[in-house]
């Protein structure tokens, strides 16, 4: 299981490949917050926009000469699919990703520029893994790729752990981490850091009403999967997976408070303030933290400093159009 000294390594490992990103005061959230400030985490200003990046980065790089060698196989609904086939150029890999069809357009044109090759799947009828499995089977035996999936996995969780270890160590007296939940990866791996650096922190999970199946889980304290009919319904694609992962999931339990939920008028309407206010291209998806300070504080713990971890800035142009319209 992860620990600090793995994300310790990871960030050392990921020197030259990641942005370090900055912690931007969003001076608009603290008049109506009594006072408390608010610090975003704009991992949008990554390379490929997204945190992910950090943890495909690091189960990369950790690969032998060997595994480099066979390449890749992915899945993801576009955050992932971007770390992978960036890293893989960066290493001059082979990568081949298996992505929805329902992948924003942005995600998956940005993906095949990067040199991957994308294999589409139906989510309503196919589950990812097996098509992946399918693409492995493909090759020989002495080639066969290595896979790496979107969060159930010790190298991605402790990569991206290194943006709480970067979180704590610009702001250490920092009381509450918001932080969006799909797999668990990111929420496992920022918690990991953040409550073994600074035990009185408090760091909560947010995911959308629409994909609740990480609330449901981290409530019923085992891990509940919801149907693909269900999860699809939300605006917020980078948390439209059907269940936490096993691994994330046993970290959840040991270092996370609690898991909130967010409405998709809260999460739309908070994607357009980052755009009016902050200057910053944000996705649904990072929204999620910042919607639930804003509209949520009676069920969150009491907070001074308070920050909330933008996930991505990889939002197709025509639904930012619509959303800035409205």
């Amino acid at each position: 299981m992860p620990t600090l000294a793995d994300i310790q390594l990871a960030a050392t490992r990921l020197t030259g490949l990641v942005t370090r990103t900055p912690l931007l005061p969003f001076r608009a959230a603290d008049a109506e917050t009594d006072g408390a400030r608010v610090w975003l985490k704009a991992e949008n200003l990554q390379p490929i926009g997204s945190f992910k990046l950090r943890g495909a980065g690091n189960r990369l790089l950790a690969l032998s000469a060997d595994e480099r060698r066979r390449g890749v196989v992915a899945y993801s609904s576009g955050n992932h699919a971007q770390g992978v086939a960036y890293t893989a150029r960066h290493l001059r890999m082979a990568a081949t990703i298996v992505m929805p069809t329902t992948t924003p357009r942005v995600k998956l044109a940005a993906t095949r520029a990067l040199g991957a090759e994308v294999v589409l799947y139906d989510p309503a009828t196919e589950r990812r893994e097996e098509v992946a499995a399918r693409v492995r089977e493909r090759f020989p035996a002495d080639a066969l790729p290595t896979l790496v999936p979107p969060f159930d996995d010790p190298y991605i969780v402790a990569g991206q752990g290194t943006a709480g270890l970067e979180i704590y160590h610009d702001l250490p007296d920092a009381d509450l981490v918001l932080v969006p939940v799909g797999g668990g990866g990111l929420l496992s791996g920022v918690a990991t850091a953040i409550k073994t650096l600074n035990p009185a922190a408090r760091v909560v999970g947010v995911e959308p009403a629409l994909a609740a199946d990480a609330q449901a889980s981290f409530r019923a304290g085992h891990r509940v999967a919801w149907a693909a009919a269900d999860t699809q319904r939300t605006l917020a694609d980078g948390v439209r997976t059907l269940e936490v992962g096993e691994l994330p999931f046993q970290l959840m339990q040991r270092y996370v408070d609690d898991i909130i939920t967010v409405t998709e008028d809260e999460i739309r309407a908070v994607t357009r303030r980052f755009v009016l206010e902050a200057r910053l291209v944000v996705e649904p998806t990072g929204a999620l933290a910042l919607a639930a300070w804003l509209h949520h504080r009676a069920e969150l713990p009491p907070a001074r400093r308070v920050v909330c971890l933008l996930t991505g800035g990889n939002i197709d142009p025509e639904l930012l159009m619509e959303l800035l319209a409205s």
